[in-house]
């Protein structure tokens, strides 16, 4: 291929050259049916591989919600059943004191001894209550609450203002800010003139 002479041309270099005025068709690929059928099973396979997929994720998804939902009521339960235990425990020392006192009243013939073994024990419970969250409603003197109070009188009087809680029949509790029991209170009423 090499030519012999510088001026002697080849003809098959000629050919092979790149005219830039002589125009080429375009290369289109032509599918045949055939490839066209594999390219959409290939695709029809993806997403099936792809929908199994999200179901396995779902179904793992749904069983993880529902171990949840059985963990959360199985501690609903527990809480429920053993809620109490930590204030019952606190309590035994008060019941302890109580069975003390009850085992020294046997043979005690003064009375001021038995008043103190009761005030020991009552302020112990009262103290063990109290870190346990209860709070008494104090009633007497403030004004009447239907939140917090249970009016099971009315007196008549101008001594004390209207709707004003003038004695308290039964102390009320709270724990926390719920009210366990409201206390049983008179209420004055205004006497009109």
């Amino acid at each position: 291929m090499f030519a012999q002479d510088e001026n002697e041309i080849n003809t098959e270099d000629v050919q092979n050259t790149n005219n830039p005025f002589e125009q080429k068709e375009p290369e289109y690929e032509v599918q045949t049916e055939q490839e066209e059928e594999v390219s959409e099973q290939d695709e029809c396979e993806k997403l099936k591989a792809e929908l199994d997929d999200l179901n396995n994720k779902y179904l793992r998804m749904a069983a993880d919600f529902d171990n949840y939902r059985k963990r959360q009521m199985q501690e609903r339960e527990s809480l429920l059943k053993y809620g109490a235990a930590d204030t019952m425990t606190k309590l035994l020392a008060v019941l302890d004191t109580f069975e003390r006192a009850q085992e020294s009243l046997k043979d005690v013939e003064d009375v001021q001894s038995v008043k103190e073994g009761y005030e020991v024990a009552f302020k112990q419970l009262m103290d063990t209550l109290k870190k346990a969250g209860l709070e008494t409603i104090d009633a007497l003197g403030a004004e009447f609450d239907p939140n917090l109070h249970e009016a099971i009188a009315q007196t008549p009087t101008n001594e004390h203002p209207d709707n004003t809680v003038i004695s308290q029949m039964q102390k009320g509790y709270k724990l926390a800010d719920r009210v366990l029991r409201p206390a049983l209170v008179n209420v004055a009423l205004n006497e009109e003139e």
